[in-house]
């Protein structure tokens, strides 16, 4: 997989996506993890809230470079990813996990080579109820993601844009 060109780099090639939206910026409010910094891929999506089974279930398949959006309601009160689910979407060749709340098992998740964001750390697991919905558009922190954008991550940020960019 190539690296993809920087998010300031791409931002100020995509000036006119950004005015009319086609080209999203997520709020700062994301912690880096995983052993990977950059990272880029289609999104897949799913909507949870404190309850991880369907994240389990999506990183199960394979995950051909894809990017998982986890939208967990912005929940502070338990993780949604953690080592185990981390190493499995290693294994299953996930580009990375975007998580809007937070994982677990944090010196695990930094030794495998995905990238991983989310807003915070935190030692509680989730309920395992199988709630929740995949394949759904997802909309949190100034940007809605359908599934098969294209997210584009690194330490300046995560772009979500309708299509790849170069």
């Amino acid at each position: 997989m190539s690296v993809p060109s920087p998010t300031t780099d791409l931002c100020d090639t995509h000036e006119d996506r950004l005015m009319d939206g086609r080209l999203r910026v997520l709020q700062p409010v994301y912690r880096c993890y995983g052993a990977t910094d950059v990272f880029a891929g289609a999104a897949a999506t799913l909507k949870c809230f404190e309850d991880n089974t369907l994240v389990r279930t999506a990183l199960e398949a394979p995950g051909a470079g894809r990017v998982l959006v986890v939208d967990g309601g912005g929940s502070l009160r338990c993780a949604l990813l953690g080592g185990n689910l981390a190493k499995l979407a290693e294994r299953n060749g996930w580009a990375g996990v975007i998580v809007n709340g937070c994982v677990r098992d944090v010196a695990e998740i930094e030794a495998c080579r995905i990238g991983v964001r989310a807003l915070a750390s935190h030692p509680r697991k989730s309920d395992k109820q199988g709630v929740g919905a995949p394949g759904v558009v997802v909309e949190f922190w100034g940007a809605r993601i359908r599934p098969g954008d294209w997210i584009c991550a690194d330490r300046d940020g995560v772009l979500v844009c309708d299509e790849p960019l170069g």
